[in-house]
């Protein structure tokens, strides 16, 4: 598929450099396990050196399983360097790191140029010769795949800060209705009307009280 435009290329380079960091994060994986399983090996021959030292066991049993944890570690380690997980995981580094370079410098450019166009080939030509190509169909569609998810987890949460910031304004304007309402309610004239009635009889039972201080001197 031709990409005619920055957007495109952009999308692209994101979905190739995450199939090559899916496939490296594959390798990694399997070589870690690897590494962990000979580990696992030689400290379990450690101790069972010194609880032979330590116990005088001298059977021919206890003699030969040292033996069998040594070269099942060196028929692992073998097989690490016949898989050159080591290669192949910098070969995919160099790939996401030229991948990763392309795609920051399209970001700071706004229309397509010769030099755009120039480190997109080199890019794809990275990814071309960094996996075989079942492994980079498989990596892309998953790659595919979490990028779709992440833009609909993206939309999800621009749409529900749209929506927070929508009910808080909503909310702002029908407090000040409510106060201005307030305000012109207490000024209207029905409200001065009812509350003269209350202010007559306030000043009556002042002039009372006064009376009947008078009286009392």
């Amino acid at each position: 598929m031709e990409k005619d435009n920055l957007i495109l290329i952009i999308n692209d380079l994101r979905s190739k450099r995450d199939a090559l960091s899916l496939a490296h994060e594959e390798l990694k994986s399997n070589n870690d396990d690897w590494n962990k399983g000979i580990i696992l090996l030689s400290l379990t021959g450690g101790l069972l050196e010194s609880a032979k030292m330590k116990l005088n066991l001298t059977g021919a049993g206890w003699g030969l399983l040292p033996i069998m944890i040594s070269s099942i570690i060196a028929s692992m380690s073998s097989l690490i360097k016949f898989r050159k997980y080591p290669e192949r995981m910098e070969v995919l580094i160099q790939g996401i790191s030229l991948l990763t370079n392309t795609l920051n410098k399209c970001r700071n450019h706004k229309d397509i140029d010769d030099d755009i166009l120039m480190d997109y080939n080199m890019a794809l030509e990275k990814l071309e010769t960094s996996v075989y190509p079942s492994v980079r169909k498989k990596y892309l569609k998953q790659s595919h795949k979490n990028l779709i998810e992440i833009m609909k987890q993206e939309k999800k949460y621009y749409d529900a800060i749209d929506y927070v910031n929508n009910r808080v304004e909503c909310k702002e304007d029908s407090d000040t209705t409510s106060s201005e309402d307030l305000i012109n309610y207490s000024n209207s004239p029905l409200q001065t009307k009812r509350t003269l009635p209350q202010t007559e009889g306030r000043l009556r039972q002042i002039d009372e009280e006064e009376g009947d201080e008078e009286e009392g001197l």
